[in-house]
């Protein structure tokens, strides 16, 4: 029988995962491999009939740069009682590449240790992917897909700016993120937002009633300076933080995903956040009309941007060098240095097995500088410049906000 690889996709899609699939398609099929793609997940899979087909290298090279995945994804979180080696057992491959962000690299965490409990010798190595920049790889190195959604909801964020100077009004708008903020971050400060809200800021408990007077803070600051219009970028991240009860009280409802997560698309957070600003605006004279914009899925499936073609394009071939070495049960990632290095996924997992996430360094220069020199926003020098829009200026100061 030809030797064997299979390649898999968890979660939800980002741009260069085809890119990913393509390259590792590529490097395997030179070496005499046959490549096998599964759809849906792990729930094609581990789910009879298995879901798959081969992938030929006139396919690879077709799908390089397109958007979207080409092999179907799934959230599907196979419990214990799940896995099984029907799959194993008929296409007895050697190597399983599994391509998706934390809980994707949890459960193949999990399954490679069922197949060894089996005496299976099935290698595991892992491409780090998501949107949301919020995996543990080293500094300065994102996931990939991070970079081309940037560039994309850049794009979509700098009409929006546009409108909101056309129109005299002020948009809150809302990122992707999870519990980071790194997406939200990079898309406001490259639109030149006046205010970005990320939950690594918060020094204390994250409120839906902070976030709304934070706003206002910079409403307050530009409305004085004589700007009647603005741009608030807000990740959907904070809501990781917030007690459920607030949520609740809001009349928010979030469902959840097969991981437990709220599922943030289920309800418009922007339009939820602009129904507080307007009550905690009461407090102040203002007259701004607010719109509300939510960035998301629309970033997901676009085609690669030059950076994630040659990144991702040096992933799939890392695969094949790492498995080429004998590693497993690793995530593929580059160095600082830009060498092929593994990282292994029970070194940076917590003790239920939960891959811990890399939240933004709210220290690091460029945040730090943003907040100092482009953010704009009340502080106690602006007491008196705001004294005729609200009697309680030190309510809406952005540094006790953050200090609460």
């Amino acid at each position: 029988m030809q030797k064997t690889v299979a390649v898999l996709c968890g979660g939800g899609p980002a741009p260069g995962i085809n890119t990913v699939i393509a390259s590792c398609a590529k490097v395997f099929i030179r070496n005499g491999y046959r490549v096998l793609g599964v759809h849906n997940g792990f729930k094609g899979l581990l789910t009879e009939p298995n879901e798959i087909e081969e992938i030929t290298a006139k396919q690879a090279d077709y799908l390089f740069e397109t958007g979207g995945s080409y092999l179907r994804m799934s959230r599907f979180k196979p419990a214990d009682s799940d896995f099984n080696t029907n799959f194993f057992d008929t296409y007895k491959p050697e190597l399983l590449i599994t391509i998706g962000g934390d809980d994707t690299a949890s459960t193949a965490n999990r399954l490679s240790r069922f197949l060894q409990s089996k005496n299976y010798k099935v290698s595991n190595i892992h491409v780090p992917k998501t949107i949301d920049n919020d995996l543990p790889l080293p500094p300065g190195v994102p996931t990939f897909g991070f970079r081309s959604a940037v560039e994309e909801g850049t794009k979509i964020a700098k009409t929006i700016y546009n409108d909101a100077r056309t129109s005299g009004n002020w948009f809150i708008v809302t990122a992707m993120g999870r519990e980071a903020g790194h997406l939200a971050f990079e898309i406001g400060a490259s639109a030149r937002y006046s205010q970005i809200i990320i939950p690594e800021m918060f020094a204390g408990k994250i409120t839906l009633q902070k976030i709304a007077r934070l706003a206002i803070s910079s409403m307050l600051k530009r409305t004085a300076a004589g700007t009647d219009f603005g741009a608030v970028m807000i990740s959907e991240g904070v809501f990781h933080f917030i007690d459920k009860e607030e949520i609740a009280n809001s009349g928010a409802r979030f469902s959840t995903d097969s991981h437990g997560h709220p599922e943030l698309h289920s309800i418009s957070k922007s339009h939820l956040f602009i129904a507080i600003i307007a009550k905690e605006m009461a407090k102040t004279a203002l007259k701004t009309r607010t719109r509300a914009v939510e960035i998301g899925f629309s970033l997901r499936t676009v085609a690669p941007c030059a950076f994630d073609l040659k990144y991702c394009s040096v992933l799939g071939q890392g695969v094949y060098e790492l498995f080429a070495k004998g590693k497993t049960g690793c995530m593929v990632s580059l160095s600082e240095t830009g060498n092929i290095i593994p990282i292994f996924v029970e070194k940076i997992s917590d003790a239920k097995g939960k891959v811990k996430p890399r939240l933004v360094d709210i220290t690091a220069p460029e945040i730090t500088m943003f907040y100092t020199y482009a953010a704009e926003y009340t502080t106690a020098a602006d007491y008196g410049l705001v004294a005729h829009l609200t009697q309680t200026p030190e309510y809406f100061d952005f540094e006790k906000i953050l200090s609460e």
